[in-house]
């Protein structure tokens, strides 16, 4: 879709800024099947708690290298000198709390592959296909649904922090979970044709 002499509409969180506009572009409500990609989301969303995503996005770099390409593995066995080295790298956020919960994570996300894939795991919420919405305004996309409050309940469940309702709404927003593109916005319909993540083909588990 365009608007004035053949400018293309985006949902207007997207701004001006050319980093923002690609990410909005380019990756925001793309489907996610690849837990590397969910996992990084997952982290970064908690890191964005307070705080806007383009700050975020800047800094996004840095944080795949200071937290080793967010490789679970190492990040999983990361002790206190990581601790104090992160607290000390001004590229990402200096936040204590975060960053111990970002190695908790890691954590988790081991624990909880030993049993299913983390994009299996959240795919399944929505029987392997994106929830479409149709909202024609920014003031009609809310910040958290009852499905976000039932996922992160079941996140913290097996040890994910700053996954909160607001986050994990997020989260789903940014792994293409959920389309809300505005109705107006030229990638609406390009993420509703993608509708499902390649590896969800066919999806055999309900809702939780």
């Amino acid at each position: 879709m365009n608007g004035p002499a053949g400018e293309r509409c985006r949902c207007p969180w997207a701004g001006s800024d050319a980093l923002y506009i690609r990410y909005h572009d380019e990756e925001w409500g793309v489907p996610k099947s690849r837990d590397i990609e969910i996992f990084e989301k997952l982290i970064l969303e908690g890191f964005q708690s307070r705080l806007s995503w383009i700050t975020i996005l800047r800094k996004r770099e840095a944080f795949r290298e200071a937290f080793d390409g967010f490789d679970a593995g190492k990040m999983a066995g990361y002790g206190g000198a990581k601790v104090a080295e992160l607290l000390a790298n001004a590229g990402i956020i200096r936040h204590r709390g975060k960053i111990e919960a970002a190695i908790s994570n890691a954590r988790a996300y081991l624990a909880l592959a030993a049993r299913q894939p983390l994009a299996a795991f959240l795919w399944d919420f929505v029987n392997g296909e994106a929830i479409q919405n149709r909202f024609t305004s920014v003031a009609d996309v809310p910040a958290q649904t009852p499905l976000s409050r039932t996922i992160a309940k079941q996140l913290k469940a097996r040890g994910f922090r700053f996954t909160g309702p607001t986050t994990t709404y997020s989260l789903m927003q940014a792994c293409g979970l959920v389309n809300d593109h505005l109705v107006s916005c030229h990638r609406h319909d390009v993420c509703a044709a993608l509708a499902k993540p390649s590896f969800l083909a066919s999806p055999t588990h309900g809702r939780r």
